[in-house]
């Protein structure tokens, strides 16, 4: 055999199969012989991999019984419960002092100029053994031995600790009951006295000796003794101090009532006038937080929070009671109901304007959080403050729709994530935690957020991000037990539709629902049941006359409401053709005489509407490339809303609305039976109730 040529022995280099296999022979040999350390460091890599492989599904699930709705919000608020104790307790009085008259406020403030520097001392304390206990933590980590030698210790340094803390309570108790002895009981009296003085001269000891009357009042029952004598005393001081609080301290530092800018106070922050002065403001306003966070009475609460929200500019100088005020002020409007939530929400809305875009983040975060816990029922009793909230929190986000956006898009994305989950496990933890009314409230939440903003500012990806997830719970649940919630998943994309303009097709969600296996025609009525506040109807439910009417109204309320946006369009007759056939059919199929009439109305509708439509589109020159032409097609005639399907449509809202009326009426009526037999709640003590009385007075 002769010699191969060139051009043979270069192909069979590259694709013989012996040289190829010859090639990867020669190249393991000369290859470079790993290290031992390398060798085990790839050992525990392939380990690794094959325990995550192992693994993956456990963790799936073990990630999502983790994922919570909020989680993407967590925050420290070891910031807002900080101990914050300069000038927590009673100011001093001088007890010389027989209150004549003859001293004024700007010549008694100098009494009160040593406790700044305390302030300063305190912060440095705290800051030097928080730097020591992160020096112990980082010895412990790297000296095991020296932990377990701690831990060995701990047993007897904490019995020391406890003798020393009891021995000092002891001498506190007895210091306190001097003190508190010395100060002397306030009486009706003393404090019509001590108001008369604050009001006519600007008395500064007698304005102290009623702040100090103020926090024994706002700490009644949970100190002892106390120097208020009884609960008219405790009244008069309580409504005296909200009334008068803010003026005094605008007076005295020179900043008038209509002035609420935080920089008015950081101006003053390094005066002398402010400094002698921030005791008694800070006893104020901390007085004030702890009667917030004790007093049940509604209307003292919004009483209180009325008053406060005059002085909230003073919060500019403590960060620490401007936290605790937006966690009391976003519980109570969660929990509130009328005008305790109203006056809450009027201090939130107060805070993140007043401060900067971080106190409007704290609100918006801790709001959303608070929204989400009582979401997690519906009913129709709950239902009204439940939309109270939603309408105030998106009333919140509107202040500053930059920060809103991008911790809507964080949320948004969290739903995401969650469905996504739910998608590719398809576990009973997923069904659960996405069939439920805390995830349809969020979904609820933010397309209401959209369908209000987005005509003004540019929503698209979070538009196009909710669709993707209102299609994906609608995939998700397509039994006839998930009615409810496919009903709301049409509801969500017929309001981004109409709000944001765009074409969002339902018909396929919709017509799904006439396709439900429905009981038989003979079949009796079910209990009274309200669809509003159900994601998942009971299985007993599927049986009954009334889900065979429910199925029915619901998709002719729904595709009414998708052709009234569309049904001035110049495509109109094309978007409703295949709707029409399958109503056909499904009217030809039904026998009961109540539904077939709902149906066939609705169809004699449309097809009126496509006749006009049609008439109309013959008429027109444009060709249908002229967009611009087709936009503005029958503009003029919807602007006038005299079309016979509008005119339909209004009927058919009006029916479903007066419907849900007479069922959720039914169902409340029943709930008020059963909690009939409640006892209402009361105030804890005769003060809530004088307290109560005068605040309803003072708000007429």
């Amino acid at each position: 055999m002769g010699k191969l040529g060139k051009k043979a022995r270069k192909f069979a280099k590259k694709n013989l199969q012996s040289v190829l296999k010859r090639q990867r022979k020669v190249k393991t040999f000369f290859k470079k012989k790993a290290s031992k350390r390398d060798e085990k460091a790839q050992v525990e890599d392939s380990d690794g991999e094959r325990e995550e492989k192992y693994s993956g599904r456990n963790n799936e699930v073990e990630d999502f019984k983790d994922i919570s709705l909020d989680a993407v919000f967590d925050e420290d608020d070891s910031d807002m419960d900080g101990d914050d104790s300069d000038s927590d307790g009673y100011l001093s009085e001088d007890t010389s002092c027989s209150y004549n008259g003859e001293t004024r406020i700007e010549n008694h403030l100098e009494e009160y100029n040593g406790d700044s520097d305390l302030s300063v001392q305190k912060m440095e304390i705290h800051l030097e053994l928080a730097k020591k206990m992160k020096r112990l933590n980082n010895l412990k980590a790297k000296d095991p031995e020296f932990a377990k030698f701690l831990e060995s210790n701990k047993e007897h340094l904490q019995t020391l600790r406890d003798e020393e803390n009891y021995s000092d309570e002891e001498e506190s108790d007895e210091d306190g009951r001097e003190s508190t002895n010395e100060m002397g009981k306030l009486n009706s009296s003393t404090v019509d006295s001590l108001c008369k003085l604050v009001k006519e001269q600007n008395n500064v000891p007698a304005f102290v000796r009623l702040l100090n009357g103020y926090r024994a009042a706002c700490h009644y029952g949970s100190e002892s003794p106390t120097i208020v004598e009884d609960s008219h005393t405790f009244s008069k001081i309580l409504t005296f101090m909200f009334h008068e609080a803010d003026n005094i301290f605008r007076k005295i530092l020179g900043i008038s009532e209509s002035n609420d800018r935080k920089e008015a106070i950081l101006e003053l922050k390094n005066t002398s006038k402010w400094k002698t002065l921030k005791p008694i403001v800070k006893s104020y306003l901390r007085s004030t937080l702890f009667l917030l966070n004790e007093v049940t009475d509604s209307r003292i609460l919004a009483f209180a929070l009325t008053r406060l929200r005059a002085s909230i500019v003073f919060f500019a100088a403590f960060p620490l009671l401007l936290g605790r005020l937006i966690k009391i002020s976003v519980h109570l409007w969660a929990t509130g109901k009328g005008t305790l939530s109203a006056c809450s929400l009027l201090i939130i809305k107060d805070v993140a304007t007043v401060f900067n875009s971080n106190c409007f983040e704290t609100c918006m975060i801790k709001a959303y959080k608070a929204f989400i816990d009582h979401c997690k029922f519906v009913d129709p009793v709950l239902f009204k403050h439940q939309q109270f909230l939603k309408s105030s929190f998106i009333e919140l986000c509107s202040q500053d729709l930059q920060k809103a956006y991008n911790k809507a898009m964080v949320s948004i994305q969290q739903l995401a994530k969650i469905l996504q989950l739910g998608l590719r496990t398809k576990k009973k933890e997923a069904v659960k935690k996405i069939c439920s009314w805390q995830y349809a409230n969020c979904v609820d939440l933010w397309v209401a957020f959209i369908s209000l903003n987005i005509r003004d500012y540019d929503l698209q990806p979070l538009l196009y991000t909710i669709i993707q997830i209102i299609n994906g719970v609608a995939v998700l649940f397509p039994g006839p037990r998930y009615m409810p919630l496919r009903v709301k998943c049409v509801q969500w994309l017929n309001a981004l539709s109409e709000s944001s303009g765009v074409f969002i097709p339902i018909t396929s969600l919709v017509l799904d629902i006439l396709e439900y296996k429905i009981g038989k025609e003979s079949s009796k009525p079910g209990k009274d049941f309200s669809f509003s506040s159900a994601v998942k109807l009971p299985k007993h439910w599927l049986k009954s006359r009334n889900f065979q009417d429910e199925c029915v109204f619901s998709a002719i309320e729904l595709l009414a409401v998708h052709f009234a946006q569309w049904s001035y369009h110049i495509s109109f007759p094309d978007l409703a053709t295949i709707p029409l056939i399958y109503l056909r059919k499904f009217h030809e199929l039904t026998t009961i005489e109540s539904l077939r009439r709902v149906v066939k109305r609705f169809i004699d509708q449309v097809e009126q509407n496509i006749e006009f439509v049609r008439k109309k589109r013959d008429e027109v020159t444009f060709s249908p490339n002229d967009q611009q032409s087709a936009e503005s097609f029958l503009q003029l005639e919807k602007s006038g809303g005299n079309a016979p399907f509008t005119k339909y449509y209004t009927s058919v809202i009006e029916k479903a609305g007066s419907r849900n009326l007479v069922m959720n009426g039914k169902i409340s009526s029943l709930e008020q039976k059963k909690s009939k037999g409640k006892r209402q709640q009361i105030p804890k003590n005769a003060m809530d109730v004088d307290l109560a009385v005068n605040a309803e007075g003072n708000s007429h």
